[in-house]
């Protein structure tokens, strides 16, 4: 039976819907380089690929990768070993290889699908197994085969020693490793003084010794039992330690990739690991980090007893009763998130900031937007590039200034950048905060950064990455995926313990984490290149946007879990959810794109219904008080949040919001274009139940409108001029007021050097309260134009046609390829 024709046949019987989503999860028609891909017999050959194999064995899970690992090992003892299996360059774990495999035939390599399910007990733990064989056979990662025949791809076969959790060869680690006086050590205390003389003759007779499984298992039985303890962690995989029985070689600071190690003089302190690590059953493989050989393995692993994959995760135990009302502390967390979101956009439209040649956003700018939304400075860069993101914010370029006259050969100088609120900003403000914060989710989801996480302490954290994380959208799915079976009303534990058993079983759903973990001396896993610093971070900001609360996904968690799982994050730098109309409910407004993806639009629409169902609808009333404070309970209404922020102050933030109203906030409305009877008038509408204002609030308001604009800027010579002679005299006088030069040509009048704008914002700073008069007299009141930039947030077909612009032909998607193959088939 030709494999390759068998996949074309069953490629051919597969609808749109399931074809785009087998070619999303192996990332085409990127992963194939945008070669032309037009006929399934082409789609057959590169499924078929190891670079293909290894994209869909990154969407399985732990226990999925298992059972292939099994099948694979069955092959590989039935039918004997493939010539290249033994290729070790690149990464340690087999579906991070690149090295193109040999050629294989999986037709002469089938395994009877009856002996696999022999290996689970009849009943539920069978009916899982054939549950799972049959996902594996949808994703193509099962062949097409006769019945009752299991076929495996080419890279399964190559690599089956690998992806059965084994490690490197001894011979392998031994030349990575050492140079000839750690050899000639280990060589020493395996088989006594002299027993060989140079480094090849020492290395070879460790490797001979440490293939014999009978030798190797006699020399364990010597083991002590802390040696014994760590090697029943490490057999059966992942073979990693983190262990200090090795320093470099040239001092602890240098641990290049060609590195070579020395034991620590004194040893680890830990008696197991120098054992093992003397005899060379754990090799060094990083900085601080061992590798248990694959011959040890081999030799120790229990080969009597049938394979038991565990298709299922392992159940948390570091858990804890949810307190009543967790769901709500989740949703008055999610409201919050989408009110400090708006201010922090409210803050950006204000004044726009400008991005730095170097990237990023300057610290001072950050702070001014964090002080203008009482936010801290880390949360408001989380909402700086999630709106970036979600396409509610992006740069603009300024037009650059013109070339001086005369000179020749000069360069315009490069046009400045400011981030501005996008075009999409204005509805997203007007829209209920469940509409607000689902683009924000939808955002967080995708984006390839952990952003509240910045790794290096000595560099100072900045706005507006470039997200660039690889692993960020893997840690986060695995981290949801997890908390995702926590059992019904607990929460994980806060504390190390938990932390451990949320990145495991993370890494079973996400098996491309298992590259960061390792054993620790108790033969606990850990992590990592930072992995534990990532997590606490994803969490955090999980928390911060109503995700999870007290250690458990809220439902809007486990909605964006379902949004992650349908494939959201194969679309980025398109967002699926972020470009969807934010002020209606249910599947209506959507868009193009999502309609013809059923699975992500389910995702969406049930993401926005929870959304909607956690948080309340706005308020659009205040209570106004004698104090002169407004309080809002819950989130206000957007024209609510507006007029108070206009004519107030915030003043604190939780459950409820509070705005203190000041003869300064006053004159501050005024001097932006609002009337005294303007102000009056709509906050009475606002009152609660109709109550009319405090009086104390409309004396304020009143006596301060009073004075407004006894100061008049004049718009054609920039005078200044009032009534009041003493006030102009005062003016005159002002020290903070040198920069405009000013000069009194009449008792009422002064003129100033500086424009109209300039003059009326240093008046304004040095506390006078002016407003600017038209040629005719009369006071002008101009509100400032608001001002937007284009935004850039890619549909999902442009996505991905963005990587093959300048390739003509080339299908722009996985659903237009899949379009194409199904009417070629």
């Amino acid at each position: 039976m030709n494999v390759r024709t068998a996949l074309v046949k069953w490629l051919g019987t597969l609808d749109p819907q399931r074809l785009t989503a087998l070619l999303e999860e192996r990332d085409l028609p990127l992963a194939a380089g945008y070669r032309r891909i037009t006929t399934l017999r082409e789609l057959a050959e590169h499924l078929l690929t190891d670079d293909s194999v290894a994209q869909g064995l990154m969407a399985g899970t732990a226990g999925e990768l298992e059972l292939l690992a099994s099948i694979a090992a069955l092959a590989l003892e039935r039918h004997g070993p493939v010539a290249g299996g033994e290729a070790e360059d690149g990464p340690r774990y087999p579906w991070q290889q690149h090295k193109p495999v040999p050629p294989v035939k999986p037709a002469d390599r089938w395994v009877p699908e009856r002996d696999v399910l022999s290996w689970f007990e009849p009943g539920e733990k069978r009916q899982r197994a054939e549950l799972t064989l049959t996902r594996l056979r949808e994703r193509a990662l099962l062949l097409p085969a006769p019945k009752g025949q299991l076929a495996l791809p080419p890279l399964l076969h190559v690599r089956a020693a690998g992806f059965d959790g084994y490690g490197r060869t001894a011979d392998r680690l031994l030349t990575t490793a050492y140079n000839a006086p750690e050899v000639k050590r280990i060589a020493t205390t395996l088989l006594g003084e002299g027993a060989a003389r140079t480094r090849d003759q020492a290395q070879e007779l460790i490797t001979v010794l440490l293939a014999d499984p009978a030798r190797v298992r006699a020399l364990v039985a010597d083991a002590p039992v802390r040696a014994l303890e760590l090697l029943e962690h490490l057999v059966p995989g992942p073979p990693l330690l983190r262990t200090h029985c090795f320093v470099g070689r040239h001092g602890e600071q240098y641990a290049g990739p060609d590195a070579k190690y020395v034991f620590r003089e004194g040893g680890s302190g830990d008696e197991g690991t120098d054992w093992l690590a003397g005899r060379g059953l754990l090799i060094p493989s990083g900085p601080d980090l061992v590798e248990l050989p694959y011959e040890v393995a081999r030799a120790l692993r229990d080969e009597g007893e049938a394979p038991n994959p565990r298709l299922e995760p392992e159940q948390f135990t570091a858990t804890e009763p949810l307190p009543p009302g967790w769901e709500g502390e989740g949703g008055a967390a999610a409201a919050a998130a989408a009110w400090r979101a708006e201010l922090v956009l409210r803050a950006l439209a204000a004044q726009p900031v400008a991005i730095r040649k170097a990237g990023g956003i300057a610290v001072r700018d950050t702070r001014r937007l964090a002080k203008a939304a009482g936010a801290d400075e880390a949360e408001t860069r989380l909402w700086l590039d999630l709106a970036v993101n979600a396409g509610l914010a992006a740069p603009r370029n300024d037009e650059p200034a013109p070339a001086a006259r005369g000179r020749r050969n000069l360069k315009a100088p490069k046009p400045s950048a400011r981030l501005l609120p996008s075009d999409r900003y204005d509805a997203w403000a007007a829209a209920p905060p469940a509409g607000k914060l689902l683009p924000l989710l939808a955002a967080w989801a995708a984006v390839p950064a952990v952003l509240t996480h910045w790794p290096d302490p000595e560099e100072t954290p900045v706005a507006l990455i470039s997200p660039q994380d690889e692993d960020a959208v893997i840690l986060r799915t695995g981290v949801l995926r997890a908390l995702a079976v926590l059992p019904g009303g607990h929460g994980l534990t806060a504390n190390a313990r938990g932390c451990t058993e949320l990145l495991s079983l993370a890494a079973w759903f996400q098996p491309a984490l298992r590259a960061h973990l390792a054993a620790d001396a108790t033969g606990e896993l850990t992590g990592l290149d930072g992995v534990l610093d990532r997590m606490a971070a994803t969490l955090t900001e999980a928390a911060l946007l109503g995700v999870v609360a007290h250690g458990a996904l809220t439902p809007a968690g486990r909605a964006l879990c379902r949004l992650l799982e349908a494939g959201a994050a194969h679309h980025y730098p398109a967002v699926p959810g972020a470009g969807v109309d934010p002020s209606v409910r249910g599947s209506e407004g959507l868009g193009e794109d999502l309609a013809l993806r059923p699975a992500l639009a389910k995702a969406v629409t049930t993401l926005r219904e929870e959304l909607y169902a956690a948080l309340p609808e706005p308020s659009v009333t205040a209570r106004f008080q004698s104090d002169l404070t407004a309080t809002v309970t819950g989130a206000p209404a957007p024209a609510l949040a507006d007029l108070l922020s206009a004519v107030g102050d915030i003043e604190s933030e939780g459950h409820a919001v509070v705005w203190r109203i000041t003869a300064t906030s006053v004159r501050r409305a005024l001097d932006a274009g609002w009337s005294a009877d303007e102000l009056l008038d709509r906050l009475t509408v606002a009152s609660e139940r109709d109550t009319p204002l405090p009086q104390p609030l409309a004396y304020t308001i009143k006596d301060t409108a009073r004075t407004h604009g006894q100061l008049k800027v004049v718009r054609s010579a920039c005078c200044i001029r009032s009534d009041d002679t003493a006030l102009i005299a005062e003016v005159a006088q002002a020290r903070g007021l040198a920069k405009l030069r000013l000069r009194r040509i009449a008792p009422t009048v002064l003129i100033s050097t500086a424009p109209p704008e300039e003059t009326l914002s240093a008046l304004r700073t040095a506390g006078y309260a002016p407003t600017q008069e038209a040629e005719t007299g009369t006071t002008l009141l101009e509100r400032v134009p608001t001002d937007r930039a284009p935004s850039l947030l890619p549909t999902l077909d442009r996505a991905h046609a963005g990587h093959a612009e300048q390739i003509r032909g080339v299908p722009a998607s996985a659903l237009l390829l899949a379009a194409t193959l199904t009417s070629a088939g």
